[in-house]
This record gives structure tokens, sequence and C-alpha cells, in this order.
């Protein structure tokens, strides 16, 4: 047995020493095949995710073109009659004024030369096609055929919730992901189109009326309930509520004003209801024909749609949107001093903190509240399963201050929503207390 030991002994020495020096007998590093452990497939796993969640975001249709582009013909509204389309078509100008940005790094050089020189036409349609042919128009696909004209076109995610830094000029710069673009009018846009017969027939209205209430959404609005209960008006006037950010979500339980889900519930909310995307969608809550007479009607509850272009990119697309942190506010956005009195008013004397908790700015857990709990009235909340208010995160508060505050833009102003509480709450705030709040609020 000793031998054995010795022998095999022997047998190890040598395999370590062909290991170490080579089976010719040459000195070198042997190199010895390792799988990747658990931290390294981990992190593979994350890079891959984001990439893949990102192109997501940006430039995926799920489909959604046989609505936007074949059903209702935007593209054609796009083109105008001059280049095979319908109307005056939109140029550029136009674009830019209801709020469609541009991705200045997906334009070649040549022709940021010429944008920069006047030398390209912003009030021609054709030009819009050019951009769409680059795919630089921010949540905006046009499908071409062999021949180069544009058939079709579909949206992203990107065109919500996605704005640009205008490095370049007003509504042209690089991405900036998440930001809720509130200079959008998105019924403006929808209300482009030469045939709203998808919507005349859900909604059992006609073509004007249809477009009156597109149009009346307003600037920085979207009224997601709309083809799910019919309510057109609310207390506010229109129904549609703000864009929302899609950042700083991480750790957030519940999505939306109304916290109909998490944030992988909406996305495929979104992408098969109201992108009208090709996938598969089920929340049977919308099956209530009471609450969603449309939705329980038309069977938004279980959708079932093949080839399935949605559930398999939902995963990666949470993924990118849980990366996407608030972004800091710029220097001299703020009043440093008077934030820093603010911060220990948040939480204590107004007790702000209470709800909105650091580092999250919401509750940890169950972020819901009535109407009643929080002093308004109760007109979204009841078009929501749950019948209640999410408690907003606040981080990147200032990039978002257009259009007003809560979920339909009803307080003007930082100092309304502060005077709304201060009143509702009883809290007792003196003006310079408020002023200093607002400062807080701003350097989130």
């Amino acid at each position: 047995m000793r031998k054995g030991l010795v022998i095999l002994g022997g047998l190890g020495l040598l395999t370590l020493l062909l290991l170490s020096y080579g089976c010719d007998g040459s000195s070198g590093n042997a190199q010895v095949f390792q799988p990747p452990g658990n931290d390294e497939q981990i992190q593979a796993n994350a890079n891959r995710m984001l990439e893949e969640g990102k192109q997501t975001f940006r430039f995926d249709t799920f489909g959604d073109q046989v609505f936007w582009g074949d059903a209702l013909r935007l593209h054609d509204a796009i083109k105008g009659a001059a280049i095979g389309g319908v109307g005056s078509g939109v140029s550029p100008n136009t674009a830019l004024a209801v709020g469609l940005k541009v991705d200045s790094d997906a334009l070649p050089q040549v022709l940021k030369d010429q944008l920069a020189a006047g030398q390209v036409d912003l009030n021609a349609p054709a030009t819009t096609v050019e951009l769409l042919r680059l795919n630089a128009v921010v949540g905006v696909t046009g499908f071409f055929d062999a021949q180069g004209n544009l058939i079709s076109m579909g949206i992203q995610c990107a065109l919500c919730h996605s704005t640009v830094d205008d490095s370049f000029a007003a509504g042209i710069g690089r991405r900036l992901d998440g930001w809720a673009n509130r200079d959008l009018s998105v019924g403006a846009i929808i209300a482009l189109a030469p045939d709203l017969t998808p919507f005349t027939t859900l909604l059992g209205v006609d073509d004007a009326t249809v477009r009156t209430v597109l149009n009346g959404w307003g600037v920085g609005k979207f009224d997601a309930e709309l083809i799910l209960d019919g309510k057109t008006v609310g207390p506010q006037g229109s129904a549609a509520t703000l864009l929302p950010p899609a950042f700083g979500l991480a750790g957030v339980n519940l999505h939306t004003w109304t916290g109909w889900g998490s944030v992988s519930h909406w996305n495929a909310f979104v992408a098969n209801i109201e992108m009208n995307g090709q996938g598969t969608f089920f929340d049977p809550r919308l099956n209530d024909a009471v609450k969603f007479p449309i939705a329980a009607r038309e069977g938004f509850g279980d959708i079932r749609r093949t080839p399935d272009q949605v559930t398999a990119k939902l995963a990666a697309l949470h993924f990118y949107q849980l990366a996407i942190a608030a972004p800091t506010p710029p220097a001299g956005s703020f009043d440093v001093a008077a934030a820093q009195r603010g911060e220990v008013l948040f939480g204590a004397k107004a007790d702000c903190a209470r709800c909105h908790v650091p580092p999250l700015f919401t509750e940890p857990g169950w972020n819901m509240h009535t109407a009643e709990e929080i002093g308004v009235d109760d007109f979204q909340a009841l078009r929501s399963p749950d019948e209640r208010y999410r408690t907003a995160p606040l981080k990147g508060l200032w990039t978002h201050m257009q259009g007003g505050f809560y979920h339909d833009g009803r307080f003007a102003t930082l100092l309304d929503v502060i005077n709304h509480y201060d009143t509702f709450f009883v809290l007792g705030l003196t003006e310079a207390e408020k002023a200093d709040l607002g400062e807080y609020l701003k350097s989130l």
C-alpha cells in the first residue's frame, strides 16, 4: 500500500510539473481552463440584460406597427400628400413643436454640419422621413420597403419616457432615458392619424369626438384608462394624467400614479394594450365590467397574440429601467443652505418623510393611500383596481416640474403642493419654512 501511495504521489507530482512547465519540459504558465465563477456569471448576465433592455426601451415596437401604421396610417400623415401620404405632412419643425425629439447621436456628421449651417429644410415632411430612415426620431420607428418608401411606423417606450439634452439644438441632442417627455402632445400626435376607426369602434363615438378628446389631453399628458372605461372628463377637465418619469424606480413597490402594479406589470400592460404590441397579457381585474366596461367587453384581461413579440423582452426591459438612476440636480439650480434647512423640516415639522421615506422617497412596502388620506378627489383612483394613489418617489423631481404636480398637474408649483399639505395636515409652516422645503425638494 505504501508503494502504491508513493507511485500515486509521484504521478501527482509529475502532473503538477507537466502543468507548470508544459509537456515538452519547457517552462511557462499552463493555461488551465477554469469555468466562470458565480460572480462572473452574474456580472455577464447583468451586462447582457442592461444592453438588451436598453435596446428594447429605445427601439422595440413589439410589433405595434400593425396598429400605428397599418391601421391608423400615421406614416401617411407624416409623409403628406406631396410624397404619397395624406394632408400637409409633418415637417421637423412641426414634429419638434408637438414634442417629438431627435437623437443627435443617430445623425451623421455631414447632416449635423448641414443643420448647423441652415442647409436643411426643416419645413419639409420629406426631411422627417429621412430622420426616420436614420432611426433618429426618439421613440418612433419607420418601416421602409425595398424601394425606400415609408410604408408603416411604430412606437417605443422611449416616446413618452425619454427626452434629449438639447445639446445640439432645442429638441435635438443626446438621449435622456427615463425622463418624462413633458413637451410631448401625445393626443395631438394620435389625432393626426388619417384613420381613427380603431378608436371610434372601441369607444362607440364618431371621428370628430375622438379627435376632440385626443386634442384635449394637452401637453405632457396621456389617458391610459380611456380605452378601459371610456371616461374623458375629470375634476380638472381632461381625464388625462401627466407622463411620469421612468427613472429612480429601483426599490419602489408599485408603478404609475394609481399603483396598477409593478414596473414589469405596467410594461406588459402598456406594450400590449396601450401600444398595441403583439404579445401576451393577463390581468383578470380588467374583467370588471362595471369599472372597466370597454376592457371587459374586449377581453383585455387575457390577451394572447401570436407570435408573442413582447413577453421575452420584459425581463431585460425591467432590468434596464431599474438601472436608470434619478439624475442629480445641476449646480446652481437650488439654494444649498435653504435646502439643508428644508431637509430638517422634511423629516420633522413638515413630516413629509412619514410617507416619502428617504432614500426611496416613497414607502418601503405598500406605498398606496386613499384620496381621503391625502385630501384630494378620488376620480383617478377609482379608475384603478385598488382605488388608491401611489406615494410618488421624489428623486429627480427637478426634471419634471413642467406641467404641474400630482397625477393631473392640479398644483402648478411646488409651493402649491406644500400649501395643500400645510392646510390639510395643519402643519403650521411659515412662509420661510415653505420656501426652504421647496428648495430641498428641488435638490433631490
